[in-house]
């Protein structure tokens, strides 16, 4: 699968790469890394609203599933509440930049992968 195109506000990518540079490196850092490379980076405003940003609430599905999730994307310093996701975990870097309706395949581990669709963003 083809992944699709992504676009990142100017504010998030600075503020991705420099929360990567403070980190200890792991596996997950390459997978935020790789996302952030490939994305049209542009001005905040700018941003259309039905792209996945930093601190959006997104609805999102796991086709292996079929399983829903309405979770908020955050910095891992900010993952202390229910109902948040890391940017850090697989699936956070797989939703950043992606716009309502694509999907994405992304890596689980173990070999397995998963399709993430997003339904809709707040």
């Amino acid at each position: 699968m083809i992944k699709p195109k992504i676009i990142i506000s100017h504010e998030d990518y600075d503020g991705l790469h420099s929360m990567i540079e403070k980190e200890n490196f792991a596996p997950s850092h390459a997978l935020l890394v790789d996302e952030l490379e490939r994305a049209k980076i542009v001005e905040k405003k700018k941003l259309p609203n039905n792209v996945v940003r930093m601190n959006s609430i997104v609805t999102f599905t796991m086709l292996s599933t079929q399983k829903a999730f309405d979770l908020q994307l955050v910095y891992p310093k900010d993952t202390k509440e229910n109902g948040t996701l890391s940017i850090l975990t697989p699936v956070g870097s797989a939703l950043i930049g992606l716009s309502i309706g694509q999907e994405i395949e992304w890596p689980l581990g173990n070999n397995k992968t998963t399709i993430v669709h997003i339904d809709s963003i707040e």
